[in-house]
């Protein structure tokens, strides 16, 4: 079983990827440090939940673009 996240982690990860699309990575490390500068007050806790779920968000964003860019080669091959 996946872990589960509150809606209140999901809801914040992804308005800090809206509002910072170029600061964050897929290194949890420094997500985990731009998250402690951005939030300040946020438990140890919740921080890592956060930097986390950004590190596995973005991973999963950048699965499905190269997804996409082969199916676009695969269909281009077939065209010609």
């Amino acid at each position: 079983m996946g872990n589960v996240r509150t809606d209140q982690i999901k809801r914040t990860t992804r308005e800090l990827v809206r509002r910072f699309p170029d600061k964050f990575t897929a290194n949890f490390d420094e997500n985990k440090r731009l998250v402690s500068l951005l939030l300040e007050g946020a438990t140890t806790k919740i921080r890592n939940q956060i930097a986390g779920y950004i590190t596995r968000y973005l991973a999963s964003e950048e699965i499905e673009d190269e997804s996409e860019e082969i199916e676009e080669a695969q269909e281009e091959g077939q065209s010609s």
